[in-house]
Formats: C-alpha cells, structure tokens, sequence
C-alpha cells in the first residue's frame, strides 16, 4: 500500500517523490475520461490562481485551506454542484499524488453541507436540457427528410442515432462507419466502443428503428461514407455541398452542438421554452438523453430500464431527469382523491 505523504511540511525527500507520483499520474492520463481529465486541469487553474492571490497552498492543500477556497466559490457565485465537483476533483488530485485528501476532514465536510443547504434554501436548482422528444424528431423529420442539403440530411441522421441511442455528444462523435452492421431485416446495430460508464472489451450494442435506420443509410449513401469504413460517422459538410472523410479527427463538441442549434431554429417551441439557470435556452448535446428518458417514463417502462438505455449508474441521475413525469399521480395524491371521491 502506498504511503500518503502529510498534508503540510514536506521535506526535500517528499518533494521530490510527490513531483514522481504527479508524473506517474500524467503518465496515465489515458486512465480517465477527456472530460474528466479536462476539468481537473480546470480545477487546478482556478485553485492553483485563488492560492497565489491568497499567500495558500494548493498541493498539498490543508483542511482549512480548502474550506476557505470552496467557500470562496460560493461566494463568488458558482453553482454547488460546481463546488462539489471542485472538492471532489481536488481529493482525486491529492489521492493520485500520494498525499492525504483534506476532504476526510470533517470541517470540511461540514463545508460542503453549509454550502448545500445555503444553496438549497436560496432557492438555487439544478439545471436541465431542455428535452428533444420524439415529437420533435418526428416533426424534423417531416421537414428534413427528403433534403437536398447534404448538411441536413446529415443531421437529421445525427438526431436518430441521438435519440435512439442515448449516446452522449462525445460517444456520438467517436462512432465510425465500420461501427455499423444489420439485422436479418435491414435494421442497423451500432457497436460502440465505450460509453462514459462502460468500459469493457465488450462494447456496446445499439440497435435502431426502420426510420433511423432509414435516415442513417440515405446519409452515409448520399455522402459517400459507405465506402469509407474508417471513416467517423458523422463528419464534415463542406459548403460545396460535398462531405468530407474525416479520418483522424471526429467532430469537435462545438460542431455537434451546432447541430442542436440548426434543430431548434427549425423546429423549437422557441419563446414558449423557458431558460434556466442562464444556460439551456434551446436543445443542446444532452437535450436527446433527457428527452428520450422522459419519454420512456411516460410509457410506463422502469428506471431499470431506462438506465440501461442510458447507462447510468445511478438512478438519482434518472429521477431528476423525469422528476416532473406523473408528479400528479403520487401516491398521497391516488389516497386523498379515492378519499374525495367516496
């Protein structure tokens, strides 16, 4: 078992096997996810900065130290969900490097719930994705099937496999024409690789309905990616009108999230559609997993089910995505209406 280094008062020896055990640790980056590793580098930008301005240490960062940068961030105005992440990422930091994590301590852990409750009693709420139903997809399909922009037809595929599939935006991006087989009945599977939560030789199986299906093989026909089996599923549109054979490098998240934006100009509620929290206002990379879930829940299958289709690990994400599906129809409400109506 590898020894923690203390948190504070390092000698020259401790220096130099902590600078051994962060190499070590960026060494195997490929251990995490790009976003994971994305906002860990985020994470220590921002304390790495609130440290120096405020004559602290950042790593190792002592208890006190770290409840006094997390209550920072609160008051300067990031969500909770966002301090959390920043206390978790932080322990995960110190962890890989061999140090003790601060966050054991229980002023800290009285930190973070002040900071939760404070939240919670301002009135502050998790935000959503507006959801992309299977209206939606449909009444898109009503204007885009039949396109002769390339780039539509494109992304109508793109918005089938979203939503049949409940990838996420990056798992979107990194499927490959050689991801794509058929049933007896013409019907395509996917194989993905790998999902945010699973990772195994395995993979993952997809499979699509007629219509997807449909729309999928007009795209990879009309573009000409059929004969590309290396080539990512869903590349560029060049304004030619011409795809083009993307390679090495997928679509950027900024250009699948354009995607979304062109849909919701086309074939959004628009002004009926209220933002929260100053950032969902219109569909967006996770718009087709909430939408897809809330959909599922109307038609009554279980959160067993849905997590499988969208593999997640926790039913809480599930419940607070469809929180609001047959809110009407708890169980004190059936009890007090039977009393009513007796």
């Amino acid at each position: 078992m590898t020894e923690l280094l203390p948190a504070a008062g390092l000698t020259l020896a401790d220096e130099i096997l902590l600078a051994e055990r962060l190499n070590e640790f960026v060494q195997d980056r490929e251990a995490f996810s790009d976003n994971t590793w994305k906002q860990l580098l985020s994470v220590m930008r921002t304390g790495s900065r609130w440290a120096s301005e405020h004559g602290r240490s950042f790593l190792p960062m002592s208890r006190a130290d770290l409840r006094d940068y997390l209550l920072w961030l609160q008051a300067s105005g990031r969500a909770s969900s966002t301090v959390s992440t920043h206390a978790a990422l932080i322990s995960m930091l110190h962890r890989n490097a061999g140090l003790v994590p601060p966050n054991i301590s229980p002023l800290v852990f009285r930190a973070v719930k002040k900071i939760n409750r404070t939240a919670v009693i301002s009135g502050e709420r998790a935000g959503q994705a507006i959801p992309f139903r299977i209206g939606d997809l449909l009444r898109l399909d009503a204007q885009w099937s039949g396109s002769g922009r390339l780039q539509q037809v494109r992304d109508l595929a793109f918005l089938h496999v979203a939503y049949a599939t409940l990838l996420r935006v990056s798992e979107l991006g990194r499927l490959r024409v050689r991801d794509i087989s058929r049933t007896a009945d013409g019907r395509i599977v996917l194989d993905v690789a790998w999902t945010k939560t699973i990772v195994m030789t395995g993979g993952l199986i997809k499979a699509l309905s007629d219509l997807s299906s449909q729309r999928l093989t007009e795209w990879i026909t009309l573009s000409g990616l059929i004969a590309e089996p290396d080539a990512f599923l869903f590349g560029p549109v060049h304004r030619s009108n011409r795809a083009t054979v993307a390679l090495l490098n997928p679509l950027s998240t900024r250009a699948l999230e354009d995607i979304f934006a062109r849909a919701w100009r086309e074939a959004g509620p628009g002004k009926d559609a209220r933002p929260n929290k100053n950032r969902y206002r219109g569909w967006s990379g996770h718009s087709t997993r909430v939408g897809a879930a809330i959909d599922m829940a109307l038609k009554k299958y279980s959160t067993a089910q849905i997590m499988q289709e969208g593999t997640w690990k926790k039913p809480e994400t599930v419940m607070r995505y469809i929180r609001h599906v047959d809110a009407h129809a708890g169980a004190m409400v059936d009890l007090m209406d039977k009393y009513a109506s007796s």
